[in-house]
């Protein structure tokens, strides 16, 4: 890290504001984690069914399993590698269950208990399948893949990810553009990709940078005025999808992203929470993620 960015401040703040799970994260990002009690965390949010809920995404915090608080479960569960958990196929499994004739994922499923949950997730339309939260899942657990043999080959991750290659695809002949958030996702989802399977992820990678501004900001439709994907959401470690973004972008943005954390140590996060938890959650988890963005980068 640069001098301009504190771990001891970012620990501080962790410890005191931050989940139990994004503690753990840290610690394992840091080189002082153990992945047992990290999983124990992530199996807070654990339903008997497989699948995750209970608020793991922040501002969806009803009980019942939901594609979104997969998609968090598999990001923890790739940064416990080399170690696996038979949680990792169990949710896949769970995702399976659910997933729609098309291959796809829905937005959300029905919401049991919509107080403090935002309404987007409320109002989603449990019977129709969402490229945005199928390619972020997915993206995940291709992560998880990478030394997890029994999600890699599971006959889910193999629908999922067709479903979200024909449509990326089919933004040209649909003429479609792809909300700011979508778009992010599949960029970062083709990205991932390009490890496994290399020509595919190049064909996707063509498609969307045609949606991708060499500055890597793109307004988020419906968000806040000053809500944006900027180029780090886009590429938050180097590999294929940088080379949609100028250089002098991605350094731009690292400037900003170091300049970004707050006299008590952490991140903040430029989208509305729902709920007085979420607002802190939200910081906590962007705060590790900011920090993995700039360990990745090399700073």
């Amino acid at each position: 890290m640069t001098q301009t960015t504190s771990l001891a401040a970012a620990s501080r703040f962790l410890t005191g504001h931050a989940r139990l799970l994004d503690q753990h994260r840290y610690a394992l990002l840091v080189g002082r984690g153990d992945p047992q009690p990290t999983l124990a965390a992530l199996g807070a949010y654990r339903n008997a069914d497989g699948g995750y809920g209970h608020g793991l995404e922040p501002d969806l915090r009803s009980p019942e399993s939901q594609p979104a608080a997969a998609l968090h479960a598999l990001e923890v569960l790739a940064e416990i590698a080399p170690v696996t958990s038979p949680q990792a196929e169990q949710l896949c499994d769970w995702l399976l269950t659910v997933t729609l004739p098309d291959g796809g994922l829905p937005f959300a499923l029905p919401v049991t208990e919509p107080e403090h949950c935002a309404p987007f997730w409320v109002h989603a339309d449990p019977g129709v399948s969402s490229l945005q939260i199928t390619s972020v899942v997915a993206l995940h657990a291709h992560r998880v893949a990478r030394h997890d043999r029994a999600v890699a080959d599971h006959p889910w991750l193999a629908r999922a990810t067709e479903f979200c290659v024909a449509a990326v695809h089919r933004l040209r002949t649909e003429h479609r553009t792809p909300h700011a958030i979508e778009l992010a996702f599949t960029v970062r989802f083709a990205d991932v990709l390009s490890g496994a399977h290399p020509e595919t992820a190049r064909e996707l990678l063509d498609v969307l940078g045609a949606f991708v501004p060499t500055d890597g900001m793109v307004h988020v439709q419906g968000g806040a005025d000053d809500e944006y994907m900027r180029p780090l959401d886009f590429a938050p470690q180097p590999g294929p999808a940088r080379a949609l973004l100028s250089q002098a972008a991605v350094e731009a943005d690292l400037r900003r992203l170091r300049s970004g954390q707050a006299d008590d140590g952490g991140w903040t996060v430029d989208f509305t929470s729902y709920s007085p938890a979420a607002t802190l959650e939200w910081r906590g988890y962007a705060t590790v993620n900011a920090l993995r963005t700039l360990q990745a980068y090399g700073d």
